[in-house]
């Protein structure tokens, strides 16, 4: 059972790693997603293994994962804010960035579920039943999330590749 998890692992965690990736925004936090789930997966592995999909069984457990953090991380944001009465300036760009940044930040911007949808299509080419098998909802729920999310994507896409205004500069030139 060992060697099959580590089978496992070298097959399929580079996958989970660019679905983390997308799902979390961040290089650090897509690591250690993908090593709790995968803590979680081995600690569990004998019963993964013997369901018809284990892949998915592993990434609906990275899903559930990230969905905690999220809700975690709102919370305290939430609260920070509320506190100090701070939030960042809408709209506040660090000049021009390339393509994936702008897209995973978009998809930031995304309801979780809506997010989860968009990364399990696109990064994981899962049809719409294998998707809402993985998230316990219905196809057609799948079908008008990916729908909602690829638009506010779009709505998105141009208010992210606008370049920040040039600000004025004093001094020689």
């Amino acid at each position: 059972m060992e060697t099959d998890f580590q089978a496992f692992v070298a097959a399929r965690s580079t996958a989970l790693f660019r679905g983390a990736f997308v799902l979390t925004g961040n290089r650090e936090a897509a690591e250690d997603l993908v090593q709790e789930t995968l803590e979680r997966a081995c600690r569990k592995w004998r019963t993964i293994a013997g369901k018809d999909a284990p892949e998915a069984y592993v990434r609906r457990i990275m899903v559930n994962l990230a969905n905690d953090r999220w809700r975690r991380f709102r919370r305290l944001v939430v609260t920070s804010e509320a506190e100090s009465g701070d939030s960042a300036a809408p709209g506040d760009e660090f000049g021009q960035v390339d393509s994936r940044d702008q897209l995973v930040r978009a998809l930031q911007q995304l309801p979780m579920r809506m997010r989860t949808v968009v990364v399990l299509r696109y990064f994981h080419d899962l049809s719409d039943t294998e998707i809402a098998a993985d998230l316990g909802i219905s196809p057609s729920t799948v079908r008008s999330q990916l729908a909602r999310g690829i638009e506010k994507l779009r709505d998105q896409s141009s208010a992210l590749s606008t370049p920040s205004p040039p600000r004025h500069r004093e001094g020689i030139r």
